[in-house]
């Protein structure tokens, strides 16, 4: 496998799966440029994993703000490598709850946040001849339950996208889906609606790490230049 260093970027990098990814990648000497919202907790995984994680504070659904996150890892060491697109929210609910605000913003940050990502990366991988783009999707973009009708529309929106990416790119530019399962984290606590609420802690009884998502794009990036791992599905042994 290929091991060279690398400058990879990582939204949604203040919990869960983002920062499961920031961790191990930067344990593994790469340099990583971890993004999002919340800088305290950022600075305080910086503390934590050293010298190689660099946090910068983002916004997926600003689209300036992204240009300037990689910009900021391309003047940090001259080279834009990996961009894991991770970011997302998951305010699980009905359509008849008609919570159209929780809607709009899973399709800010889920979809829009993507895009946003992409169009900031793609210069700088086709200019340098070579790149990875990793979308972190979920099992909701494969299929549908109810109150997530939403969420799983915005998840399948992010594979069809990078699906798309995959083909239009040249085959310098590698492209890979990883697609979770029950994962432990912190997105169901923006479920308002009781129900979904109740729901999603039947459905998390037995959920995997993190860190078991962070393998998985840790072993994509790392293939040689001229293998390109495009789908991974993940799931606890338990979930069917």
């Amino acid at each position: 496998m290929a091991t060279k260093q690398k400058t990879v970027l990582v939204t949604g990098a203040s919990s869960g799966i983002g920062e499961a990814v920031a961790a191990r990648l930067a344990g593994a000497g790469h340099h990583v440029v971890a993004g999002a919202r919340r800088t305290d907790r950022l600075h305080a995984l910086a503390e934590r994993v050293g010298g190689t994680l660099h946090p910068v504070r983002l916004d997926v659904t600003d689209p300036a703000d992204v240009a300037a996150f990689v910009e900021a890892a391309h003047q940090l060491t001259g080279r834009v490598d990996v961009l894991v697109n991770n970011a997302g929210v998951m305010p699980l609910s009905r359509l008849d709850s008609l919570l159209v605000d929780e809607w709009n913003r899973m399709i800010d940050v889920n979809i829009r946040g993507l895009l946003h990502g992409i169009a900031a990366a793609l210069p700088y991988f086709t200019a340098h001849g070579s790149g990875h783009f990793v979308t972190i999707a979920s099992v909701g973009a494969h299929e549908v339950v109810p109150t997530a009708a939403v969420y799983c529309g915005t998840k399948h929106a992010a594979w069809a996208i990078t699906e798309g990416l995959r083909q239009e790119c040249d085959p310098s530019i590698r492209v890979t889906t990883i697609s979770p399962g029950v994962v432990t984290s912190e997105l169901a606590d923006s479920i308002t609606e009781p129900s979904a609420a109740q729901a999603m802690r039947t459905y998390r009884a037995h959920a995997i790490t993190p860190d078991a998502i962070a393998a998985a794009v840790s072993y994509a990036i790392d293939q040689p230049a001229e293998v390109d791992v495009n789908e991974i599905v993940i799931r606890p042994a338990r979930q069917r």
